[in-house]
């Protein structure tokens, strides 16, 4: 027993709960915070905020842990603050400055500058991050002065809106693809604009088909009565909203449960829909299924009623 006496009981919990992360803590320390509050068994999440940033955390719990895959590679939306002038080492404002330059640029070059980043292109990642090189983290390097090479990796932006200039911070609402740093765009449109930049704050409000305006605080999770707080989760299969739905009948459903394969004509499923989320007669999620050659295969399902 801990000095703050027994660890209350955990429980089977399933749902998405989606949190407003505030700023200041990691995404697992928020992650183990509301896992407390739902007394939950087994809980996850669906991509880390840097404790800088803050905004909409979809947290996963019991059956949705199966599924959070499908979120990691979700479109994502910020609200960025850049602070211009100022370079760090880990390119946010929890970093050493390694430089410092005039801004000697207005509104009319910045949003002629912004143009640049749209679209697909090629950006190097931050040497303070969770990538891995030779097995270890690059910021394991970078934190102990050892230089790695960093290769440059494809990312995706489709939108940049400037919503406020207020020198030398500017606050852009960026759309991006899975991968994108949002540290790196900032430090990479400072040098674009000759003066360096970095990351000052950073707030996520879209994540897939999730939006921050859904979304809990954290204090707000933690102050609710134990019986309210499920009342917060989404459904297990509101991770999958994003991929078509194919109903089973009850023998296709159970054998899918089993790992066979279930024959199936391709004219009844999208020809450009690799994955689809498969349901029951009962309405009840089955799993995430693919389609190939001409039978639908298992590739994520979800808790078997049945014995096979």
């Amino acid at each position: 027993m801990g000095a703050g006496g027994p660890r209350a009981p955990r429980r089977r919990v399933d749902g998405v709960l989606l949190l407003d992360k505030p700023a200041g803590i990691s995404s697992n320390a928020a992650l183990q915070r509301a896992r407390r509050a739902l007394e939950a068994e087994k809980a996850g999440h669906t991509g880390t905020l840097d404790p800088l940033a803050s905004g909409l955390l979809p947290l996963c719990f019991g059956e949705a842990t199966k599924f959070s895959r499908f979120l990691l590679d979700a479109d994502k939306r910020y609200v960025a603050t850049v602070r211009f002038g100022v370079a760090t080492d880990t390119q946010d404002a929890e970093g050493k400055t390694i430089g410092t330059r005039p801004v000697a640029f207005g509104r009319d070059e910045l949003l002629r500058a912004l143009p640049a980043f749209l679209g697909e292109q090629m950006q190097v990642p931050p040497a303070h991050s969770a990538l891995k090189y030779q097995g270890r983290s690059y910021y394991h390097y970078a934190r102990a002065g050892i230089e790695i090479p960093r290769e440059a990796r494809q990312v995706r932006i489709d939108a940049l809106t400037l919503l406020d200039w207020s020198p030398p911070d500017a606050v852009i609402d960026v759309c991006c693809g899975k991968g994108t740093y949002v540290r790196a765009l900032a430090a990479d449109l400072g040098e674009a604009l000759g003066c360096g930049a970095h990351l000052a704050a950073l707030r996520r409000t879209a994540a897939g088909g999730f939006d921050l305006a859904a979304a809990t605080p954290l204090d707000a999770v933690e102050g609710l009565a134990p019986e309210v707080r499920a009342a917060c989760l989404l459904p297990v299969d509101s991770l999958l909203a994003a991929l078509p739905r194919l109903e089973l009948d009850a023998a296709a459903a159970t054998d899918l449960h089993c790992g066979r394969h279930v024959p199936w004509p391709a004219a009844s499923v999208p020809a450009d829909a690799p994955l689809l989320r498969a349901y029951d007669a009962a309405g009840s999620l089955v799993g995430v299924v693919r389609h190939e050659a001409g039978a639908l295969v298992p590739e994520r399902m979800a808790r078997d009623p049945l014995q096979c």
